[in-house]
């Protein structure tokens, strides 16, 4: 895990993290007022976005993250080299980056074997002046995918 400036990104990052601003206003957050927007970029450079669903079934919101890995799989995108995440409060920045929760991490990890990927997690304060770089095997250590299970996956690659 290593914390970077924002101009010391590639510019496809870079972008991840513009997207990922500029799509957590569609938040739909009327518990928590925290609005969350991740951006996945595809081992090809495309960029799918997702942001916060909250319902008042608690337990039946649907993190950014998770939200952008359901959109990216409609599409019929599976392979990721990293995902871009930011946040902001109701009327305040963050001045902590917001890393993904354990479900979401756990998605990103079967995500990450289902690409053969070291998935990158770029995490930023809204605005930008922190921005922390960790491989989803930092965020979830001795995870456990279905590699761990002996699934053949490869027919899941897209």
């Amino acid at each position: 895990m290593r914390q970077v400036k924002y101009k010391q990104l590639t510019e496809l990052q870079k972008k991840a993290l513009d997207v990922a601003l500029e799509v957590l206003k569609h938040a739909y957050n009327p518990y928590s007022r925290f609005y969350v927007g991740a951006t996945l970029i595809s081992v090809d450079g495309e960029l799918i976005s997702g942001t916060n669903f909250e319902n008042a079934a608690y337990g039946s919101a649907i993190c950014a993250e998770r939200a952008a890995v359901l959109r990216a799989n409609s599409m019929g995108v599976r392979n990721f080299s990293s995902i871009a995440v930011i946040a902001r409060g109701e009327g305040f920045d963050t001045t902590e980056v917001t890393a993904p929760c354990g479900s979401c991490r756990q998605v990103l990890y079967e995500l990450a074997q289902i690409s053969d990927t070291k998935l990158e997690v770029i995490l930023a304060t809204t605005k930008k002046d922190k921005v922390v770089i960790a491989t989803i095997d930092e965020l979830l250590p001795l995870g456990f995918g279905p590699l761990d299970l002996r699934i053949d996956i490869k027919k899941y690659k897209a």
